[in-house]
């Protein structure tokens, strides 16, 4: 699947910019973004739901622009189910095989390998109402794969459902994904469940695409500093070349900082779970005073307050360290190159 260009305006609200995007065959890629970035817009156009003021959708090489969705070879799956009340679950799996007008015994047969590939082997004769929250959006999703689409687009599908069971969902998704091999567009504002879920993810903003790229590439190496500070937990410290090896951060003082450096300003974004957090002074450490200590269940987030009004944040597995007390004054190590991310400042 090919966007080429797609523009869409509501009124004076640039929804989507030019954006131009590519999607593999069998990839699951995932628009990342917040509230009014263009995520959701740019699906419903591909999707013909909504008519781009300028642009081209291409499907499996043709060019589907002025085509209704029916004519797409789409699949949908929504936050909410949208599964029929009155019919039962095998009748809501089979019903665009039904407008596709196949056999009885072709209906039958797909039904029951959508139900064996969501786990729901002898719900066939239920009705939606008598089944979970998580049932239902595994139905919805067996639903719009019943009909072997082209693509298959995913608008916030787990919002709706309790943590727990969106783990559970996202693991049943994966697995889903793999065993199919159809293309998956997915849109979610949760960046833990694009980095978990995602073969590329592109990360959006003011209806532009900032970054395009693996979980692990936008993680570790963000094009810029809005990338590094949406995708998980970072802290932001304006810095200066001081030579090889050395820098000087804004504030705070010199540290000498491993791997290649940009020379003159740059931004220095360090993850919580390379910054080294120490009770007594060590080497190459920036010193502050511990501000916060959040236990997160299986890791502890500790604060720190560095000079400049810095925050770092530094991460450790386990529960909170007794040794460790609010206002304590405390060291903070940068550990290894690949840790760092950097961007233009």
């Amino acid at each position: 699947m090919s966007a080429r260009g797609i523009t869409k305006c509501f009124g004076g609200f640039l929804a989507n910019d030019a954006i131009s995007l590519d999607i593999m065959d069998g990839e699951f890629l995932t628009l990342l973004g917040g509230s009014g970035s263009g995520k959701t817009t740019l699906m419903r156009v591909i999707a013909g739901l909504e008519t781009a003021d300028s642009g081209r959708i291409l499907i499996d090489g043709q060019d589907v622009t002025t085509l209704p969705p029916r004519r797409r070879n789409l699949g949908m799956v929504f936050q909410q189910y949208s599964l029929f009340p009155h019919m039962s679950i095998a009748e809501n799996i089979g019903y665009g095989l039904s407008v596709q007008r196949k056999s009885r015994h072709e209906i039958a047969q797909r039904v029951g390998e959508m139900l064996d590939l969501i786990h729901l082997p002898d719900v066939g004769d239920r009705l939606p109402s008598q089944l979970s929250g998580g049932q239902q959006q595994r139905v919805a999703l067996a639903r719009a794969l019943a009909t072997r689409p082209s693509l298959l687009m995913l608008d916030e599908p787990l919002g709706a459902l309790d943590l727990k069971l969106r783990r559970q969902l996202q693991v049943e998704l994966k697995r889903i994904h793999r065993e199919t091999g159809t293309t998956f567009l997915f849109v979610t504002h949760d960046q833990e469940e694009a980095l978990y879920l995602s073969d590329r993810i592109a990360v959006m903003r003011n209806g532009r695409i900032e970054q395009l790229a693996t979980p692990h590439e936008i993680y570790q190496a963000p094009v810029n500093e809005f990338v590094a500070d949406f995708i998980g937990d970072v802290t932001m410290m304006p810095c200066r070349s001081l030579g090889p090896g050395r820098v000087e951060i804004a504030g705070v003082g010199a540290i000498d900082l491993p791997g290649p450096n940009p020379a003159g300003e740059f931004t220095l974004a360090v993850r919580p779970e390379y910054a080294g957090l120490h009770e007594t002074a060590v080497d190459n450490a920036l010193e502050g005073r511990l501000v916060e200590i959040v236990h997160e269940g299986s890791t502890t987030l500790y604060v720190v307050a560095l000079p400049a009004g810095i925050n770092l944040k530094a991460r450790r597995l386990g529960a909170p360290d007794p040794a460790l007390e609010l206002s304590q004054r405390v060291f903070v190590t940068i550990e290894g190159p690949k840790t760092i991310l950097q961007a233009a400042h």
